[in-house]
């Protein structure tokens, strides 16, 4: 299909007319329906209305419940959770615990453990239905599972650190379910909708951006108010959210006459059979590689920068609030980067934009240098206007490189076992990070960077930013093909997969009779 298939949404007949919706996208003729709407005007109040115009097309496009899953699961689960949890765990194991920033990183390395299993929670999702169903009931397991590790960990009191340790993986645990379910419908999505697969990163970018900003907001407040412990008891509330999606959102039940058992045994091994041929593929291995080397390589200080920040000798002392804040507005530039990406980037080739988003990354961690040595202050800068900025700088250019490597990793999975390998590729991820963060704890334990000493912190991060630069030399993994380009042969499984589909509706029952007609 032409890389030009984004536009292909009809231009005269506009978002809302039924004869346009009952078509599919490869038959509609014209342009995309925002396109339509920057041309009419460019007044104040259709800016405003453009985000709702956008997702009121992709509500017409796709499934209604499947718009309401990822707000609620990147929204609420990811982006609030994973900010709010950010900030108070790092503060529980600095006040409460009182653990070393060393070793705090290679507990934080181990919250990666349930995201790292995520090919195990996809080919669950996938190849075992329960009661007919393959999402619902991994929705209310996900939420199960975070409400009681975190009620836990928040009210029986000062556990012992393996034991609190457990309650907080737990919690990651059930956002990472969540997350594989909802993943399995984008990766889907992706593959019968090309032209909307930026515009589903785009959405799924923004709702983690502003759910990591209310987060960001109110964890400092809370931690001063309630302590790090009790504030945990916050995180209990995404989890219930999962629960009642479980029951709400919409999926077609198994009518199958075979057994599931036998259904699900012979599922698995046509997963299992497909994710090796797949990861065999030339074009399958080398970005995978790559997204796995510019995370690891990328080393993590940010336990040794956060015990700095709010250290009163050395650092700039900041306050609970003021750290809270910090991260907020970092999330409003993650937002700002969003809307880079979605207004003026989804269009390059993956390896040009990689490359210099790469580039920018490793330059823009050099601000870090800047502040750890105090020269903000020798240019007259201060250091809450310099922090803002720097993080700000540091958010917008991350999103920028993050978006292009989930575009892509969707653009990798084949019709079939897409829930299982988008897992498989988003588990590649996660051992880059858990490998960053144990990297950066290796490091700061080995230049003796402490709770109180920060005198080589500098240096630490002089290492990562190196690093950084260095692993553009590895861009070549990179395919050159452009973002709506078909990157793996449409028939892959054709040998391997069965004709039986009892999975989530994902997109309006008319677009897929028609897609099945063709």
């Amino acid at each position: 299909m032409d890389p030009l298939e984004t536009k292909e949404l009809v231009e005269k007949k506009g978002l809302n007319d039924p004869s346009l919706q009952s078509l599919p996208i490869s038959q509609q003729n014209g342009h995309h329906p925002l396109d339509q709407t920057a041309t009419k005007s460019n007044s104040p109040l259709s800016i405003f209305l453009e985000p709702f115009q956008w997702l009121q097309m992709l509500s017409s496009q796709l499934n209604p419940t499947f718009i309401f899953g990822v707000v609620l699961v990147y929204g609420l689960s990811q982006g609030f959770s994973g900010s709010f949890f950010k900030v108070v765990t790092d503060y529980y194991w600095k006040d409460i615990q009182k653990v070393q920033p060393s070793v705090v990183q290679l507990y934080i390395g181990l919250y990666y453990i349930p995201w790292i299993m995520k090919p195990i929670w996809g080919l669950f999702t996938d190849v075992f239905p329960i009661a007919g169903y393959k999402r619902r009931p991994y929705f209310a397991v996900a939420g199960i599972l975070g409400c009681v590790s975190a009620l836990t960990v928040a009210l029986l009191g000062k556990l012992p650190a393996a034991v609190a340790l457990s309650c907080l993986i737990g919690v990651t645990a059930g956002v990472a379910i969540a997350d594989v379910t909802i993943d399995a419908c984008i990766a889907r999505n992706s593959i019968e909708m090309r032209s909307l697969a930026p515009d589903m990163q785009s959405l799924c970018g923004f709702c983690s951006s502003v759910g990591a900003l209310v987060g960001y907001l109110s964890s400092g407040f809370f931690v001063h108010h309630l302590g790090p412990q009790k504030a945990l008891v916050l995180l209990a509330i995404p989890p219930a959210l999962l629960i009642l999606l479980g029951f709400v959102i919409y999926e077609v039940r198994s009518t199958s006459v075979r057994s599931e058992k036998k259904k699900a045994v012979e599922d698995l091994g046509v997963a299992v059979k497909g994710m090796y041929k797949t990861m065999k593929f030339t074009q399958v291995w080398k970005p995978s590689l790559y997204m796995y080397l510019s995370l690891a390589l990328s080393i993590s200080t940010h336990e040794g920068q956060f015990y700095w920040y709010t250290d009163p000798k050395a650092g700039p002392a900041f306050s609970q609030e003021f750290v809270g804040i910090i991260y907020a507005i970092g999330a409003m530039a993650s937002i700002v980067g969003v809307v880079i990406y979605q207004k003026a980037l989804k269009n390059y080739p993956f390896r040009n934009l990689l490359f210099f988003a790469q580039l920018l990354y490793g330059l823009s961690g050099m601000l870090d240098i800047i502040f750890i040595l105090r020269w903000n202050l020798v240019l007259g800068i201060p250091d809450s206007f310099f922090v803002i900025s720097e993080e700000c700088v540091s958010r917008i250019v991350s999103r920028i490189r993050w978006m292009p490597m989930i575009v892509l990793s969707t653009r990798l999975c084949p019709l079939g076992i897409e829930g299982t390998f988008f897992a498989l590729l988003m588990c590649i991820d996660s051992l880059g990070t858990l490998s960053s963060k144990w990297g950066g704890g290796i490091i700061l334990h080995l230049l003796h960077v402490t709770r109180t000493d920060f005198r080589n912190l500098w240096l630490v991060i002089l290492i990562r930013n190196v690093l950084r630069l260095g692993t553009l030399c590895l861009i070549f993994l990179i395919p050159k093909a452009d973002q709506t380009d078909d990157l793996i042969p449409a028939d892959i499984l054709a040998a391997t997969t069965s004709d039986d589909d009892d999975g989530l509706q994902l997109v309006p029952v008319n677009e897929r009779n028609d897609n099945e007609q063709i």
